[in-house]
């Protein structure tokens, strides 16, 4: 994800931060120290950290039971609303979703369990609805906030946990596309409540959370419909054949020119023997430009660790790959290596729209 960085890698995931986290810390940090002297300040701040740390247990939880039905996750990124754990993909069997979904909250659960049982915690549900009383202590409140966050998470409808419970449910009746569908449609209704309930009590986070649930459900049933279409479909159907090709030892002024007199956003760099050498993107042109009368190579600036897929692999493998970060475009070669064309996002998506079926509701 953009606008994130990594602060180390913990039981074989990057965890990452995302830079507007630290836009929330500076808002409470502000507004509680204007509002009530800076020992208040501190104490939300370490508050809102102890939170997180509880939200990034919560997504480890779904990544060590994915781990467990063979699914890495490469990365957990925590964001202002939330974290969000990037797995390599989704199990398709209904129980093993089932399983990964619930580990998160069941994460949470433990906590509160050690809250009340190893430090003695009320972990009144009723203390859910007064989260601002400064009667409770540090670990009242922590131990409302997971009971919050179960709660919320358990929601039937996309991206909440809930959502996938939800949607594996219905996946047996009705089959995953059209099981994700109706679970997408959940999660945007209940993003229009979060967005009134925001307008009605000026509440900016909920605005902002409503945002994200609308768009996360929109872009998880897209996916699903993606990957339904391309099964059984190989790289060879959808690879892009008609190209400008750039060689190791052009210069980068040559880039230049070839980006002006073409409409390609990617140049495959392509070896004298044939053979694949690496990816010269649009932006990475446009970055370099400088060096364009220095001398600068297409070899000094291209991207190398390019993923490299076989004519007759399946596409949908191709469409995975394309998801991760710094991706542009995978290079589709024979089994010798030569390279015979490239596959994008966007004529991936091309391709969808002309393939596409009539939709089943």
């Amino acid at each position: 994800m953009s606008w994130s960085f990594s602060i180390g890698n913990i039981l074989g995931s990057d965890l990452r931060v995302h830079a507007t986290f630290f836009l929330l810390l500076a808002w409470i940090g502000t507004a509680s120290w204007l509002a009530e002297g800076p020992a208040a300040a501190m104490a939300n701040l370490a508050f809102v950290l102890a939170l997180f740390a509880c939200v990034v247990a919560h997504e480890f939880g779904h990544a060590l039971m994915a781990r467990r039905f063979g699914v890495r996750t490469p990365d957990i990124t925590l964001l202002p609303i939330g974290g969000m754990a990037r797995l390599a993909k989704i199990p398709e069997n209904p129980r093993q979703e089932i399983a990964v979904a619930l580990a998160g909250p069941a994460v949470n659960v433990m906590i509160w369990i050690v809250l009340v049982v190893g430090f003695g915690v009320q972990g009144n549900p009723a203390d859910l609805v007064s989260l601002e009383d400064p009667n409770q202590t540090f670990l009242e409140r922590l131990a409302a906030v997971n009971l919050f966050l179960v709660i919320f998470n358990m929601i039937p409808a996309f991206p909440m946990d809930g959502g996938r419970v939800f949607r594996a449910v219905l996946a047996g009746s009705m089959g995953r596309v059209r099981a994700t569908r109706w679970a997408a449609r959940a999660g945007q209704a209940i993003a229009f409540l979060f967005g009134y309930l925001g307008l009605v009590s000026g509440n900016p986070i909920l605005i902002l959370i409503a945002i994200f649930v609308f768009m996360a459900a929109m872009a998880e049933s897209s996916d699903v419909e993606m990957h339904d279409l391309v099964k059984g479909v190989m790289a060879r159907d959808a690879m892009i054949t008609a190209y400008e090709a750039l060689s190791p030892g052009d210069t980068l002024h040559a880039a230049e020119m070839a980006l002006l007199r073409s409409t390609q956003s990617e140049f495959p760099v392509v070896n004298e023997d044939g053979s694949f050498a690496g990816m010269l993107t649009k932006s990475t042109i446009i970055a370099h430009h400088q060096g364009a009368a220095q001398g600068v190579t297409v070899a000094d600036v291209m991207l190398s660790e390019v993923p490299k897929l076989t004519l007759t692999e399946p596409l949908e493998k191709a469409l995975d790959t394309l998801q991760q970060p710094n991706t542009p475009a995978v290079a589709v070669t024979d089994r010798k290596g030569q390279f015979l064309g490239y596959i994008t996002r966007e004529n991936i998506g091309e391709w969808a729209v002309l393939s596409s079926r009539p939709r089943e509701f």
